[in-house]
């Protein structure tokens, strides 16, 4: 999926940046930088858009998302609702110049920039890696110099040490796109978080682009790799997650505020997206809540 080109401020006394946002909901426009980010989640809920990626974010979660790849963490409805509510990230920005443009060619960086390379199919760290890495990203919001440089260091070598992560898509090839262009897909894309939970014809996303109905289906299967129908059932079923964990709904008044008519569909999708069932997935996730 395409998105905004964003620039990551830059100062000439720092080769990296760390970034803290602390505000009641994160930045909700789909874009996309030359730096690979390292994030961590220190309160807020919502959805993560990585690439080809849907899933939820939480308290305590690191990801990383690579160069150039289209990303968003959209906060829960709930964030823009009360300003008594918290979101908070800290994330680490740089890329294979920022210490220099032959750093990263050393041979003894050879794993890591394997690593930088794999980081576009997005990355989600688990386990007693998570926790270190937690622990160096709130330090680094203290340093500066040699000891950031450092931290920085320290965590490239726990990614490539760690088998505690997951990549969040098989593969994915990024690439560089218009700002006219970024905004039509952002369109179509905010247009889908708020409206998912109703039924939405083709012709009326098409609408908002427009597009012809043929021409959009197109038009979204060349630049994001799936059709619109495959892309909204995505987002239905990532709403449906955070749901299921609350177990404040029955997984039937969940299908249909989510926007599926259907139970056996919702559960078919579901199973398809997840590998699970939800009544499963309910289980699975809340003993572990």
């Amino acid at each position: 999926m395409k998105a905004l080109p964003f620039k990551i401020p830059k100062t000439d006394t720092a080769s990296i940046r760390v970034q803290v946002d602390h505000q009641p909901y994160f930045y909700d426009t789909l874009h996309q930088h030359p730096e690979t980010q390292i994030t961590l989640i220190v309160s807020g809920t919502g959805t993560l858009f990585q690439g080809q990626h849907i899933g939820d974010f939480q308290p305590g979660d690191v990801f990383v998302i690579g160069a150039n790849v289209p990303h968003v963490l959209k906060s829960d409805a709930q964030y823009y609702e009360s300003k008594e509510r918290s979101s908070h990230a800290i994330s680490i920005f740089f890329d294979e110049s920022s210490l220099g443009d032959s750093f990263f060619e050393l041979p003894e960086l050879k794993e890591v920039k394997q690593l930088l390379h794999q980081s576009i199919r997005g990355i989600q760290l688990s386990g007693s890696s998570r926790e270190a890495t937690e622990q160096q990203i709130l330090a680094m919001t203290k340093q500066d110099g040699l000891n950031a440089i450092t931290s920085l260091l320290c965590i490239l070598n726990t990614l490539t040490q760690t088998e505690d992560f997951q990549y969040l898509t098989e593969g994915f090839s990024p690439y560089l796109i218009d700002e006219t262009e970024g905004l039509r897909l952002n369109e179509i894309f905010q247009f889908t978080l708020k409206e998912y939970d109703r039924p939405i014809k083709l012709e009326e996303v098409a609408s908002i682009s427009n597009m012809t109905t043929s021409a959009f289906c197109r038009y979204f299967k060349q630049r994001t790799r799936k059709t619109y129908v495959t892309f909204l059932n995505e987002v239905r079923i990532a709403q449906s997650c955070k749901l299921l964990i609350s177990k404040d709904f029955t997984i039937a008044q969940i299908c249909y505020q989510c926007g599926f008519n259907n139970l056996s569909h919702f559960n078919r999708v579901f199973k398809h997206i997840n590998n699970l069932s939800p009544k499963a997935y309910r289980k699975s996730r809340v003993k572990y809540a």
